[in-house]
């Protein structure tokens, strides 16, 4: 219990931290008069768009868990992606990210820690995915420079970023590829550090690694291998396109391209395990705006807000409604993930 207390402590601080630094030298008065200053055509298509990465991440899903079932309905894929963004809205500690695959594993009858294993692999793509696009923007810089000048500062932490990513994405992959591919040796290392649990423990340990490994299976083929990568540039070009589309509702006109430094700097913010994505989104929306854009910082402030606003509220409109359908409570979806957390 104490220990629970210490990282709600620990999360609370990290959020004020980053939530002061969001709204240092805020001018309310011009941030109230930003906030309705928008472009009412985009904006209704910003909201359209908003949802749209809950759709392509269901789709580009069926190609892992193809390899435990075929033909996994798209309503389930769906409901437990939504599902498990809201959870990771409304708590702290990024739960979501568990919920999702043990969700989909009670409604298809699948293996927990498969479809777990599944999640995983997604996640390190996510990474590969942004780090890649990131890169290529960065090698592109004499192209641009003229026309789109990055300030050396905000280049340097740009490339710290890229690199941290790409480090993280590529130790998890190696090691991931390594479960995979070495199976055997995997189990048997882990059978040795595991002789002093008794026995009947031991085996259920294995055989739950083992169902995690099988959730890589994917691995085997390379044509599934490249869709799903496919599906990843999908994912982001999307989430990318939204964020133009809401920038123009606010009358802010950047070439499409451009807008993938902020979408990265916004994904990293993201993943801080605050809940709902605050402070860390926020920061992070307010520096990319600032720095890459020259933009005011009161509309920084005013453009962040609805954002955030706009994806937290569509997204957990969809959850709580699947939830309601599925006649299951917050509490009760939450636990499953906590269950799961040793």
């Amino acid at each position: 219990m104490a220990k629970n207390w210490w990282k709600v402590l620990l999360i609370l601080v990290l959020t004020l931290a980053l939530l002061y630094f969001f709204f240092q030298s805020v001018e309310w008065d011009k941030v109230w008069e930003s906030l309705t200053d928008v472009n009412l055509p985009f904006f209704i298509l910003a909201v359209i768009l908003a949802p749209t990465h809950l759709v392509t991440r269901s789709i580009r899903w069926k190609y892992l868990l193809r390899h435990e079932k075929e033909n996994i309905s798209f309503y389930n894929r769906f409901a437990a992606t939504a599902i498990g963004f809201t959870i990771s809205i409304t708590f702290p500690g990024r739960i979501g990210e568990v919920v999702r695959p043990l969700y989909l594993a009670q409604k298809e009858k699948i293996s927990k820690a498969f479809t777990i294993g599944t999640v995983l692999v997604e996640r390190i793509f996510d990474i590969l995915t942004m780090c890649l696009l990131l890169g290529v923007f960065m090698l592109a810089k004499p192209l641009y420079a003229s026309i789109f000048p990055i300030d050396e500062k905000m280049n340097a932490q740009l490339t710290l970023w890229g690199i941290v990513g790409v480090s993280v994405a590529s130790g998890l992959l190696l090691i991931t590829l390594a479960l995979y591919f070495f199976e055997s040796q995997t189990l048997r290392i882990l059978g040795f550090f595991l002789r002093p649990l008794p026995q009947r423990m031991r085996e259920k340990i294995v055989s739950v690694v083992q169902e995690f490994i099988q959730g890589m299976s994917f691995f085997k083929s390379p044509r599934t291998l490249l869709v799903y990568f496919l599906w990843s540039l999908v994912v982001w070009l999307g989430i990318i396109f939204f964020y133009w589309v809401f920038f123009l509702a606010y009358d802010v006109h950047i070439p499409f391209v451009f807008m993938l430094p902020f979408t990265f700097l916004v994904g990293v913010g993201a993943s801080i395990p605050t809940p709902g994505m605050v402070g860390g989104f926020h920061s992070f929306s307010k520096l990319g705006m600032t720095s890459f854009f020259n933009i005011e910082a009161n509309l920084a402030v005013a453009m962040t807000m609805v954002v955030h606003a706009l994806t937290v509220v569509i997204t957990c409109l969809i959850g709580y409604a699947i939830l309601w359908k599925e006649g299951i409570s917050l509490f009760q979806i939450k636990k499953i993930g906590e269950e799961s957390n040793p």
